[in-house]
């Protein structure tokens, strides 16, 4: 009896945001938008410059304004209300991506394992807020009324953990299918996940989306297109034949 796939496990990193016109940040130099990475996007310079910190990602916040989600987000979105409209298994997203594209594509089980841009969180009680517009380091949190300089933006910098990774993982060693899109595989702890699945003792089926594949052994069907058009071949490599 052939097996039927049945836990669906998606990754997603920038170049599925970056084919929306979302800038990935960080050029060939290492410096994202003209900056050490560790003067805006560690606890170390929020410390020392709170309002450089909230600049550039105020600014980062604004430009969602000016992109939508592409033909990948809506194919993503569409493939989990297919998913369990069909009661075939679990679904997961789990994204590298701090926009909020794939919601707004529809997409609902979801994971922000490095935050959102859209968000912010208060050092002093720990409250994460939604947060479309500007803030600074005057900012006051509104759930404990502190005074300025505890809110900071709700994203996962350097040396932090990541977001729901037991989530994560549980889904990754429970995953018949498993797909990278748009990421270059070369970050942990993301970049283990398709090993994760690969052992998980189910057959596990591997998948990766991106235009320059990462050269990696570990996937069965490489497809080697961009998200917006890669999307749509790998929903029908998922159809039986």
């Amino acid at each position: 009896m052939t097996h039927t796939p049945q836990n669906l496990v998606i990754l997603t990193g920038a170049g599925i945001s970056a084919e929306s016109g979302i800038s990935t940040f960080r050029d060939a130099g290492g410096l994202w938008e003209g900056h050490h990475i560790e003067d805006v996007a560690s606890p170390r310079g929020f410390a020392r410059d709170p309002a450089l910190v909230h600049h550039f990602y105020n600014l980062r916040r604004a430009q969602l304004a000016c992109v939508a989600p592409n033909a990948a987000h809506l194919a993503l979105a569409a493939l989990e209300r297919a998913w369990r409209a069909a009661r075939r298994g679990q679904f997961l997203l789990i994204t590298q991506n701090v926009d909020d594209l794939h919601e707004r594509a529809g997409s609902q089980r979801l994971v922000h394992m490095h935050g959102e841009l859209r968000k912010l969180r208060c050092t002093a009680c720990d409250t994460i807020l939604d947060w479309p517009g500007p803030a600074t380091p005057q900012t006051p949190c509104p759930a404990c009324a502190r005074p300025g300089g505890t809110l900071r933006p709700d994203i996962v910098w350097f040396g932090e953990v990541p977001y729901q990774m037991e989530t994560c993982l549980r889904a990754l060693l429970a995953a018949d299918i498993f797909c990278a899109i748009g990421t270059s595989g070369l970050v942990y702890p993301a970049a283990g996940f398709a090993q994760t699945a690969l052992e998980n003792g189910r057959a596990c089926r591997l998948f990766e989306i991106n235009p320059k594949p990462t050269g990696t052994d570990l996937f069965d069907d490489v497809i080697a297109e961009p998200a917006s058009t890669g999307v749509a071949e790998f929903v029908r490599r998922l159809q039986p034949a």
